[in-house]
């Protein structure tokens, strides 16, 4: 069983958002997630985060979400740190799933609990709660797409108190990455929370980002990541732009749908989406079949789809 300290020293790099695939009739398509999982790690990723938002988690029961974690940590065993989204708008939920987290040996991660007009004593205090419930720690995600933005000072509190070993951090824009870096880096590590734009918070000391359409490209979000980890941000910046019309098109369609589609037009387990969420329509599919054949004559992107 990892110490604070040693999951601590091992949050730092590159990790793979893994989408849960799903079958037609929306059933859970373990052997799929199987193979996913030993894909990114076989090219050599630093880590997984697991049932995310882009994980689906919030169309996932508590059974299933226990399910995909024991699932996905019999697959991985020690090999590199995971995290397990435990996120959840009812305490009572997120104490039952940052246990077994940490019982199994990954890292949860928790967001403050998205009710509305919660105060920041408050979910300072619902985190020093949850604190003790694992024994790997808690990963802090601030992610302001499902609930509340914390700000840099309320993460400085959160921080400090024993068993945080790591934010993973949503709010990208200059004046909070330069706080939060100013104040929290060496005590905590930090998380880039978007594959869209970490070049800057990396440049700026983060310790790692965490990447969804790795799924889709893991090859070529890996070397655009050991390039700015090397410190070539030319490089990084090249290759980052070479998957433009991708990320303009995800924008348009939506995700995870979008990386779910182009992973099985890789020969990937894509799988479908769970309702409320679509999958891309025939007229989407085609637009995203075009980008990826372009990205494909650029030797760069090392991108080969399936027959």
């Amino acid at each position: 069983m990892k110490t604070l300290e040693e999951s601590r020293a091992r949050l730092r790099g590159l990790f793979n958002i893994t989408m849960t695939p799903f079958t037609a009739d929306h059933a859970i398509d373990f052997p799929g997630l199987a193979r996913n999982v030993e894909r990114v790690l076989d090219l050599g990723f630093d880590g997984l985060l697991i049932g995310g938002t882009y994980g689906e988690f919030p169309a996932l029961s508590t059974q299933e979400r226990a399910d995909v974690f024991r699932h996905v940590m019999d697959v991985v065993g020690d090999r590199v740190p995971v995290m397990l989204c435990a996120a959840g708008s009812d305490p009572r939920l997120v104490r039952e799933l940052t246990g077994l987290a940490g019982d199994l040996g990954g890292i949860p991660m928790v967001t403050p609990p998205f009710v509305s007009e919660v105060t920041d004593e408050q979910i300072v205090a619902f985190f020093r709660e949850m604190a003790p419930l694992s024994r790997t720690g808690i990963l802090v995600y601030n992610a302001p797409g499902i609930g509340i933005t914390l700000s840099p000072a309320t993460l400085e509190q959160i921080a400090d108190l024993p068993g945080m070993v790591a934010i993973k951090q949503g709010d990208l824009s200059p004046a909070a990455i330069d706080r939060i870096v100013g104040r929290l880096k060496d005590r905590i590590r930090l998380f880039c929370a978007s594959d869209l734009a970490f070049l800057g918070p990396m440049a700026a000391g983060f310790d790692g980002i965490s990447s969804t359409n790795s799924g889709a490209f893991p090859e070529l979000l890996l070397q655009s990541y050991r390039a700015i980890e090397a410190g070539d941000s030319a490089l990084a910046g090249r290759l980052h732009r070479l998957w433009y019309e991708f990320r303009a098109l995800a924008r348009q369609y939506g995700q995870p749908q979008t990386v779910k589609a182009a992973m099985t037009m890789r020969g990937f387990d894509g799988g479908a989406v769970r309702p409320p969420l679509q999958d891309l329509d025939a007229q989407e599919k085609t637009a995203l079949a075009s980008v990826l054949r372009d990205m494909a004559r650029d030797p760069d992107c090392r991108l080969t789809l399936a027959d």
